[in-house]
Order: structure tokens, then sequence, then C-alpha cells
């Protein structure tokens, strides 16, 4: 089974520590329009892609030793360094050693024994920039979701500067061959939506033989989709892709209970259900819909069951598999 996902965030990395177990043959394709925290330093500072996402992405589909997982991720407390992750560090000293982000990332790969590949979704230095529903723009995928809280506005919509930013050869041979294609989870428009931006890559995703899937959001995220529905998550990537460009949307229909969600709703998030209601619209749009109880709550902390979604996709492809074969 070959997958391509596309995403970024906690959102993409927990998806891939589940998706491994069932496939070796992953590309995770992550945005880099980042701009905030220690990849924004190392951005600015170097001249480099924000490797932040890629960093994430590359722990979740590593097989090496937990102190080595707990390195990549430590942050430093003091100094100059101060919130600095070690992992970013050794992304960029890979960079310079071998000048260019693609061997680098080979490179990476081979050391932390992939299950897959890590690729950025272009090598273009870009920015993310959101129009509002008042009609005000803002460039920064850090700013953004701040900004539309401070002025009580929608994102209506979202574009990369500059306008034509383009993938990877390798990107665009690996949506040829792929069997699967997951959209998200993550942060709908500074992590997902940056991807689907890309030159051309919402009609290489539509055109080509794989089966796409949407894996929508649990939780809504302030600034971004506040109030939003599963069809409301669905809309907004075909305002920016395409009508065809999903098959199947991964949803879930599991209230959490009140005292779990306490904190989330304290910072002004809420659950992404699906309803009966929005299964009919989006069958009518001739997407098939998945729900289920997709939901795992560790520390406190509410993801997406990895393990089930992977089960499923890979009963998916044996299924279609055994058609053809009839």
């Amino acid at each position: 089974m070959k997958i391509v996902v596309f995403g970024g965030g906690t959102g993409l990395s927990v998806l891939l520590r589940g998706l491994k177990h069932y496939t070796k043959d992953i590309s995770a394709i992550v945005t880099v329009a980042d701009n905030g925290g220690g990849s924004g330093v190392l951005r600015e500072d170097l001249g480099m892609l924000p490797p932040g996402d890629m960093r994430n992405c590359i722990i979740a589909l590593a097989d090496i030793e937990p102190i080595m997982l707990k390195l990549m991720q430590h942050r430093f407390k003091d100094g100059y360094l101060n919130g600095q992750s070690f992992g970013n560090l050794f992304i960029a000293a890979m960079y310079e050693i071998f000048g260019d982000y693609e061997h680098a990332l080979k490179e990476i790969g081979s050391i932390f024994r992939l299950s897959g590949k890590v690729l950025p979704m272009t090598l273009q230095d870009t920015q993310l920039k959101a129009y509002l529903s008042n009609g005000e723009c803002i460039v920064g995928e850090k700013d953004i979701p701040e900004f539309a809280t401070k002025t009580d506005s929608k994102i209506d919509k979202v574009s990369l500067v500059p306008d034509i930013c383009m993938p990877l050869d390798e990107t665009v041979r690996d949506i040829q061959e792929a069997d699967v294609i997951i959209i998200g989870p993550g942060s709908l428009y500074t992590s997902v939506m940056p991807n689907l931006l890309v030159k051309s890559i919402p009609d290489m995703i539509t055109n080509s033989k794989a089966t796409v899937f949407y894996v929508c959001n649990l939780m809504t995220q302030p600034g971004e989709t506040d109030n939003y529905n599963v069809l409301d998550h669905v809309n907004a990537i075909i305002k920016h892709s395409n009508r065809h460009i999903i098959d199947y949307v991964i949803a879930n229909d599991e209230l959490i209970p009140e005292e779990q969600i306490e904190n989330y709703k304290y910072k002004g998030s809420a659950q992404v259900i699906i309803d009966k209601e929005q299964i009919k619209t989006l069958e009518e749009m001739n997407i098939r819909v998945i729900s289920s109880n997709f939901i795992e709550i560790r520390k406190n902390y509410i993801r997406h069951n990895s393990g089930k979604i992977g089960q499923l996709l890979l009963n998916y492809i044996n299924e279609k598999n055994n058609q053809q074969r009839k």
C-alpha cells in the first residue's frame, strides 16, 4: 500500500505514527509556510525552509532508539538557543552539509530508518497570506489565527506568496504511483491548505489513480475554524482546490465527555462532529463518509486513533484488490 499524505503540524505526525505499522511506503508532503517559533528563527537566520513540521514527521516515521527520539524533540531552555529544538538544528546542519534539501532529507531518512520519506511541499521560500471576511489580509502563518481572532473575522481564503510555487518532481511521481492519498489532519488553513496551493497539486491528486481520503479534524481551532462542522472543512478544501478532489471523508461521530474537553473549551475550541444531515449533503456531493469513534485521548490531549485509521485504509485496499481479482 503506497500512501501519500498532505498536511503538517501535530495532526499529521500523529497519523503517521499509526500508518507506519501498516505500510513502509509512505510519502509525507509537509507544509513549509511556517514562520513562527524556532523554525521561523532558523528560516530567517539561515535562509532555509522551516524545519519544524518536517522534524515532527521524521520522528513519527523513524525506527530508532527512544533516547534518540527524545533528543530530537529536546528544546533548549536557556541562552541564545532558548526554545530551539535540537531536531531543528540537526536538519539545519544536514542542509548545510549537503547543500540542498532533497539530498539532506534522503540522508536523514537513511539515518533514522524511516518508514517512507518526508518531503517539503515546495523548495521555494514561501509565506502564507490570508484574506479575512472583513476585507483585510494578513501575511505570515503564525499571525493569521491571532489576527483573525483579534478582529473577530473569519478566514475567507488563503494563498501563497509568491503565487506560483512548484512541487518537487518526487512528489509528482509519488502522487502518480499512490494507492491512497490522505489530506489532513492538521490546522485547516495554516497546515493542510498550503499544500493544496502548490501549482497543479489539486489537479494531480484528482486525476491520480489513488483513492483520496480527507481526515477531518476532531476539534475546531480558534481563529481558523471557529464554529466549523465537517461539511465546512470539506467546503473550504473544495474552495481552494476543486469539486472532485475528495472521495471519502473520515469523520468522528463520538461525543467526548464535557470534563475531557474542558481545557479545550477554555481556549475557545469545540468538537467537530459529523451528523446525518451533513452525511446526506456530502453524499449528494458524491463524497462518501466513513464515520466512527476515531478519538484517542492521551494525557488529556485529544488525538486521532491513527491505528484505527491505518487498519481502515488497509481493509479498503485489500477489499479493492479482491474486487479487481474477481
